[in-house]
């Protein structure tokens, strides 16, 4: 500075405090970062903006998140950035300097987060399961110089409040899986019959929450991997899968005739064979990373599916009698089969037909096969299968699987909302 003295940077009590010497003159101006979440508490699927106010222009500021999964392992992300001139960070129109992801993520440090011990690329945060605990927790602080000057806490919430939970069984129901039912009140609306694929137990419990935190029931059903079910994907009947729809259907607030199947993976075969065997009872399909065809059972090779105790055939699914919207989202980067492939054979063999229903392919040719569902939550490219043990790469970066759940939830939203 021309005249005068060098600036200097002093910490105090949470505020920076710039003092410069002006030619035997002293100006000061006190700074009090402070870290501004927009909602503190949302559901999960919310957007989020973070914003550190109160720094002196072009000051570097580290923002950490940190999050702990359903097993206590700790995860975290940073990103780095420097103070605009009005002493501002904000992640939702700045690009990090460095820090755990690139370019401009409002949200940058959710889905960038990771293990604190562990390989990112093999790893996926999962808290514990929403109906043990409703909400989980994401710390945020801001460091400068080394130091932390602001701190906040992001609640994440997977049911709303009023929101239900209740577990189903075998003896009880015919059926296993989680159901959540939106508060008591709540205005009909469709309802969402989601499960998995060959992973098994049940891995759709966090969507089925948030759906129903939207006003839309749905069952996170499992179908095999669980007691009382097939050990494997091999011979599961198709009337199982329609017995679940039932039960949806019959719950309080699912608006008549609007029981919709969602399927990931090798449960969009069971989706869209459900659409299409029970088009009274299934109305249409929403497909994460589908096949067009029906693949053999896993990992033992034999039918993976039956309808009266026969095997379903191994060929391309049917799609002549489904009476209702089918959305199939699809990965040109899958590592496990071509699901973008499959998302247009699926999109126009609909129109081929003349299907009267909304039917689109929402492709995403950067993804993998971790491209859904909802956003946010950090996972790695590759996945350790749960019954062969061995590490299955699936495809896709981690910024282009997470733009895909951004995206492809809006997509699901908007056409649960079109329906009446």
């Amino acid at each position: 500075m021309a005249g005068g003295g060098p600036i200097v940077r002093v910490l105090v009590a949470g505020a920076v405090v710039v003092a410069a010497g002006l030619l035997g003159a002293t100006h000061r101006h006190t700074w009090h970062p402070r870290l501004v979440i927009a909602a503190a508490s949302t559901l999960a699927d919310q957007p989020v903006h973070i914003e550190v106010t109160g720094v002196p222009p072009g000051r570097r500021v580290t923002l950490v998140s940190s999050a702990v999964d359903y097993r206590k392992a700790p995860w975290q992300a940073e990103a780095t950035f420097d103070a605009d001139a009005s002493g501002v960070v904000d992640p939702g129109t700045q690009a990090p300097t460095s820090g755990t992801y690139r370019g401009v993520h409002p949200a940058g440090l959710l889905w960038s987060m990771n293990p604190v011990a562990g390989d990112p690329d093999t790893a996926a945060l999962i808290p514990r399961f929403p109906q043990y605990a409703p909400s989980f927790v994401i710390g945020l602080a801001v460091y400068m110089d080394g130091r932390r000057v602001a701190s906040a806490h992001l609640t994440r919430e997977w049911m709303t409040p009023g929101a239900t939970h209740r577990r189903l069984t075998l003896a009880r129901d015919g059926v296993v899986g989680d159901l959540f039912l939106p508060p008591p009140g709540t205005a009909p609306h469709p309802a969402v019959l989601t499960f998995g694929g060959s992973e098994g137990g049940e891995s759709m419990n966090f969507t089925a929450a948030l759906l129903a935190g939207h006003g839309y029931p749905a069952l996170s059903l499992g179908y095999f991997a669980l007691p009382g079910l097939p050990a494997a994907l091999s011979g599961i009947p198709m009337e199982y899968f329609a017995a679940a729809a039932r039960v949806l259907a019959a719950q309080p607030g699912v608006s008549p005739g609007h029981v919709l199947a969602m399927g990931y993976s090798r449960g969009t075969e069971a989706a869209l064979l459900l659409a299409d065997l029970f088009p009274g009872l299934v109305h249409g399909a929403v497909l994460y990373a589908p096949s067009a065809v029906v693949h053999l059972g896993y990992p033992n090779g034999d039918a993976a599916w039956t309808l009266g105790g026969a095997p379903v055939a191994f060929d391309q699914i049917p799609v002549d009698q489904v009476s209702g919207p089918v959305l199939a989202i699809g990965g040109g980067d899958d590592g496990l089969w071509d699901s973008y492939g499959s998302s247009v054979r699926i999109n126009a063999e609909l129109t081929r037909l003349g299907n009267p229903y909304p039917h689109r392919a929402l492709l995403f040719p950067g993804a993998g096969h971790g491209l859904g569902t909802f956003p946010y939550l950090p996972a790695g490219t590759s996945q350790l299968d749960p019954l062969t043990h061995e590490l299955i790469f699936s495809g896709g970066t981690r910024p282009a699987n997470e733009a895909a759940q951004l995206a492809g939830w809006s997509s699901i939203l908007s056409l649960l909302a079109s329906i009446n």
